[in-house]
């Protein structure tokens, strides 16, 4: 699974979902997430089908892979746009050997009936495996597996990113709670409906598809190991709004890396189309301390229009 391209495009087709509640994870949410986190990606999921920007780019850009978790859960018997209050992606990296392995990791926040969903599986003749006293049930033939914590938590995913995530909740590995880094930055973006946190790496990813062609330049090669994380949110409510802040850890770090965002948003701008331009005209790219920030701003309609555009999908490929 290519989870750079899924995570990104998850960032984009599911921020439909803003609303004034915020996506927190809960106690539960956090405790089974390994420590190890290279994104994690928080959605307000009950009100997305609300938005019409987001229903449309839903059916412009979403990917193999959110088409099959999607129809993964509806398999287990929930009704997805009706059960389910937040939902939650994390990738994770744990050692495969001498090797680390990236999965990703799935958890729905919501209120579910977990006897009848039992009782569905059992209909259809699905038999569960346990994991020291939890049931673990296939999800038809999409390869993913789900567990339900409690009737609040439930987890889904491959069958290695199940198990992990029953490894940390039990405490046989660390969890996302022991991350410190990665919980202080939660602490400034959960009050959002939308929102997301990526380690050094993830932020790496990022950035290399923000620069484009730009990221092959000596100065990004340079800076880019000095790149500690990032956190971003978006909002659909009156217009598109996009905030991200990348932590480099020193001033001159985010002021070289402000340098270069600046230099790619103005080369794209003389050779973008109208659409591109004005979208580019919306953007602003400034460095605060070691805080790089990058913020976009725009109408429903001209976001409308970006989603043809060659940038917009450049920027999600």
């Amino acid at each position: 699974m290519n989870f750079s391209k899924l995570t990104t495009a998850l960032a984009i087709v599911l921020t439909g979902a803003a609303t004034a509640n915020a996506a927190q994870l809960s106690p539960d949410a956090k405790a089974s997430i390994p420590r190890d986190v290279q994104q994690l990606i928080a959605i307000d999921y009950r009100a997305m089908e609300n938005s019409p920007v987001a229903m449309s780019m839903k059916d412009r850009i979403m990917p193999p892979e959110l088409k099959t978790f999607e129809t993964a859960l509806n398999h287990s018997g929930l009704d997805v746009s009706k059960d389910v209050d937040v939902l939650v992606f994390a990738a994770f990296r744990s050692k495969s050997g001498s090797s680390d392995a990236t999965h990703t990791l799935g958890i729905a926040q919501g209120q579910f009936a977990t006897r009848a969903i039992a009782a569905n599986f059992t209909k259809q003749k699905v038999k569960p495996f346990a994991i020291r006293g939890v049931s673990v049930y296939p999800m038809g033939s999409s390869g993913l597996q789900v567990a339900f914590l409690n009737q609040t938590t439930m987890i889904f995913g491959e069958k290695a990113a199940i198990t992990a995530a029953l490894d940390a909740r039990d405490g046989l590995q660390q969890s996302l709670l022991n991350n410190n880094g990665l919980m202080d930055s939660m602490a400034s973006v959960d009050s959002e409906a939308i929102w997301s946190l990526l380690d050094a790496k993830g932020s790496q990813v990022v950035l290399r598809s923000l620069l484009g062609d730009a990221a092959g330049l000596a100065d990004f090669q340079t800076v880019k190991d000095h790149l500690q994380g990032a956190r971003y949110t978006m909002e659909f409510t009156n217009g598109v709004r996009f905030k991200m802040e990348v932590i480099t850890g020193d001033p001159i770090t985010a002021a070289a890396m402000s340098t270069l965002l600046q230099g790619a948003v103005l080369f794209k701008k003389a050779s973008g189309s109208d659409v591109e331009k004005q979208a580019l005209n919306s953007t602003s790219v400034d460095a605060n301390g070691d805080i790089l920030t990058a913020k976009y701003e725009s109408s429903d309609s001209q976001f409308s229009n970006l989603l043809s555009s060659n940038l917009f999908q450049t920027v999600v490929k």
